[in-house]
């Protein structure tokens, strides 16, 4: 076992359990089939990481998922990855891409949303925007729900969604999505973006 820590490093349950100890979370091992996962509580919000596998028949890829559910009004909707290698192929074939006023931000990601005004008032959060420029890989937006075989929402719950591929096993990288959430949570509140708990 020691060998294969070495080689390997701790495993998804020893970080997420030390993840759950130092945000003061559940942390749920729901056997095979369930598979583990992170409840933290923000304010009125709840907070899932976990992970899901897509099989293509031979092979089968792993992401790992933070979600919070939330009553989303007014709709607004936004998405924001960073920029890759077929970013500007994406522009030329009319991918929006909206700047919200901050050279260095605007120049690592790709940011689109319904709703110019309030991309600009969630970006304008500091905050924010030094937990996103921390994490390597990101894709974080508000989705409707999961499709077919997921959860789906009721009238007008939406959920703030990040996913990445792979099993993230850093508890620092884990705890930085977790405060980014919050803080995005936090700062919708603070844009008059009317929202609550949803139990699911």
């Amino acid at each position: 076992m020691g060998l294969l820590r070495e080689i390997f490093g701790p495993s998804q349950q020893e970080v997420w359990e030390i993840l759950s100890n130092e945000i003061e979370a559940d942390f749920i091992d729901g056997g095979f089939f369930k598979g583990k996962k992170v409840v933290a509580k923000v304010k009125e919000w709840a907070i899932t990481l976990d992970t899901y596998t897509v099989s293509t028949g031979k092979t089968s890829t792993t992401y790992t998922r933070m979600r919070a559910p939330y009553i989303n009004k007014d709709g607004f909707k936004f998405k924001i990855y960073r920029k890759g290698i077929f970013s500007d192929i994406g522009k030329l074939l009319g991918l929006q891409d909206i700047e919200v006023g901050y050279p260095e931000f605007d120049d690592q990601f790709i940011i689109k949303g319904n709703n110019t005004d309030k991309l600009i008032s969630l970006f304008s959060n500091s905050q924010i925007r030094m937990l996103i420029e921390m994490q390597p890989n990101i894709s974080l937006e508000v989705k409707d729900d999961e499709g077919w075989f997921g959860t789906e929402f009721p009238e007008g719950v939406d959920e703030l969604y990040f996913q990445v591929h792979g099993i993230i096993k850093d508890v620092d990288r884990l705890k930085t999505l977790y405060f980014l959430f919050a803080e995005v949570l936090n700062q919708l509140c603070l844009i008059d973006q009317p929202m609550k708990i949803v139990q699911m």
